[in-house]
């Protein structure tokens, strides 16, 4: 009987002590240990159909040397622009395997974003996945030189083109070519892990999207060390829905998943995101906080629609929930406590939570931007443990996460094994990990600025560490206000006590060098659609809906609550409710849906000089 050469132990396969070097010997490692275990689904019209640890490393290994055949190369960039699914892990882990570089580019990335991004980068190959995203490179391709071959994954609609390849297409020519799973593990051998695996756009809040270059080492040190922190186990399911550009869920569909030998579930996305969620219960679920408190809005929305007796049963319920989760929080309940939450699970707490997808959940996790402490109280009230994390692309996620046993609302918990944490004396937050970066691609100068020659890492965060090693993050450095009184103030912490309402998508503050502080507010749609229409009240338009004078009263009492709690010099004077949902096309926001405060203050400058005249 021959041996199958993805099972063929290698030099760093054979290091059980510290584990595989690299996520590419990672994947053969689960081949060897657990090969007919399920390592992915896909939800297609419907129906789920799954891939073994043996087929996905087959599928790796086939595109791997289809890559090699279009002349990839260690160091070249394969650039992949599409949706959560499949093909997207399996060109990342076959990019990293032949000591390419994987680059992801945003959905919704205009064509103008898409030529910045494979032009800085350098990419020769792009994987894109539709007649959408083909387009956009095709308008394009003449001023990209070194972007030799596009592949397309799902070929419907489009036409002739030039040099054209179907991902099936690729994956065949890997089969063909023969050995192709002998020459991916012979090049997994002969990886680097001191090279880049993996290059990350920032978001680009404040000016053009960086390219961060995480190294094989990075993935491995931030796959080890949350595994660990997670008690992750090969039993966990996650759901990939969140960008795969974003380091969060590259860290939870592809770094800890590989690790761990977990189960990734790859639904329709978009409408049927709730239906996915549903249906897979994953045990494992990371939300970022629009997700959290878009999940708060439906389930007040769907209640109001209630009979009464839910009604009741719901406010009951979650009264006792609220006055119970300091308990939960620090993992110990009385006897009392114990029995009166399990009756309350039976009649409200339980359903509620199948029907958010959530029953099943045994970590729930919250980051990649602040969240307001009372969605997180909301949260635990009914049931869904959500621990709060901090990190960004810089330092591959690996930073601090709330411990299981000790959470504390409004902090962000305390260093992970082996993160070194504290604050300079400007109040910023500084790291050191075998996280941190190897730096900014081809921008010595933004590299230096944010990592020092001690290896520390300037987040640009500014935080407060207290007696007991918990950090509290109290906004980005550059976004701090200071008004004409020379005060500082936190934007964030103002918006996120306004966006906590059900009926708010969007808070930008305003102040810096003015009088007092103002604020630029978009509504929720649909919980203030369903509000105007229990009250009769007729629009059209998500403008229409805005310019209601009812609309403004309502969001009035919104803005006069958060200002109870706020300080005089902290409390909104004005507020104007934009007319228009903020759009990353439009530039107003990033591809992870972070405000982009300079454009919008330039985008919307009329209304906010009038809310100082």
């Amino acid at each position: 009987m021959t041996s199958n050469p993805l099972t063929a132990p290698t030099e760093h396969i054979a290091a059980e002590e510290e584990g595989p070097a690299t996520l590419p010997a990672a994947l053969l490692r689960n081949v060897q240990r657990r090969g007919k275990a399920v390592a992915m689904r896909e939800k297609h019209r419907g129906y789920w159909r799954e891939w073994t640890w043996a087929e996905y490393a087959h599928r790796v290994a086939c595109v791997a040397a289809g890559l090699r055949s279009l002349g990839v190369e260690p160091g070249d960039r394969v650039a992949v622009h599409a949706e959560n699914r499949p093909e997207w892990v399996i060109a990342d882990l076959a990019a990293q395997g032949i000591g390419a570089q994987c680059v992801g580019i945003y959905p919704t990335s205009p064509a103008a974003e898409v030529e910045y991004l494979l032009k800085h980068c350098g990419a020769t190959v792009l994987v894109a996945e539709d007649e959408e995203q083909l387009d956009k490179a095709l308008a394009v391709r003449d001023s990209l030189p070194r972007l030799r071959h596009i592949v397309v994954i799902d070929p419907r609609g489009v036409g002739q083109v030039d040099g054209l390849l179907t991902f099936a297409e690729l994956e065949e020519s890997g089969e063909r070519a023969g050995d192709a799973q002998a020459g991916y593990a012979e090049s997994v051998a002969s990886l680097d892990p001191g090279d880049t695996a993996i290059i990350v756009y920032t978001s680009g809040t404040t000016g053009p999207p960086k390219g961060a270059m995480i190294s094989h080492t990075n993935l491995v040190a931030s796959a080890r060390t949350f595994v660990q922190a997670l008690d992750g186990s090969d039993a966990d399911e996650v759901l990939s829905y969140l960008p795969l550009c974003h380091i969060a869920e590259r860290l939870t569909s592809v770094i800890d998943s590989v690790w761990a030998g977990s189960v990734v579930n790859f639904g329709e996305g978009g409408a049927s995101f709730t239906h996915d969620l549903r249906d897979v219960q994953p045990t494992v679920f990371l939300g970022v906080p629009r997700v959290w408190e878009k999940m708060l809005a439906g389930v007040e929305i769907r209640m109001a629609d209630a009979s009464r007796l839910k009604r009741w049963l719901y406010r009951t319920c979650l009264r006792q929930g609220r006055r119970l989760a300091p308990y939960r929080m620090r993992g110990r309940m009385p006897l009392r406590a114990r029995l009166l939450l399990a009756l309350c699970e039976v009649l409200m707490l339980r359903p509620l939570r199948e029907k958010l997808g959530l029953a099943r959940v045994r970590v729930a996790l919250s980051g990649a931007a602040p969240i307001a402490p009372q969605v997180l109280e909301y949260l635990w009230a009914i049931g869904v443990p959500v621990r709060e994390g901090y990190g960004q692309t810089e330092n591959t996620a690996l930073c601090t996460l709330t411990p299981s046993s000790d959470i504390r609302l409004g902090s962000v918990g305390t260093a992970l094994d082996g993160v070194e944490l504290r604050i300079a004396d400007d109040g910023e937050i500084l790291t050191r990990s075998a996280g941190v970066f190897l730096g900014y691609l081809d921008d010595p100068e933004a590299t230096a600025a944010t990592i020092d020659p001690d290896g520390w890492l300037h987040t640009g965060d500014v935080g407060e560490l207290d007696d007991d090693g918990f950090l509290r993050i109290t906004d980005r450095k550059k976004d701090i206000i200071i008004t004409a009184g020379g005060k500082n103030v936190s934007p964030s912490e103002i918006e996120n006590r306004i966006k906590v309402s059900p009926y708010v998508r969007e808070a930008v503050v305003v102040g810096d060098r003015r009088k007092y502080l103002t604020a630029l507010i978009g509504i929720e749609l649909d919980t203030v659609g369903d509000w105007a229409m229990r009250r009769g009240i007729a629009y059209t338009t998500y403008a229409d809906l805005s310019a209601k004078p009812e609309v403004h009263a309502l969001i009035e009492s919104v803005v006069a609550e958060a200002n109870r709690d706020l300080a005089a010099v902290e409390q909104l004077k004005q507020f104007t409710l934009i007319g228009k949902e903020l759009d990353h096309e439009d530039g107003e926001l990033t591809a992870t849906q972070k405000v982009k405060r300079k454009a919008i203050e330039q985008r919307f400058a009329a209304e906010i000089e009038a809310m100082y005249q």
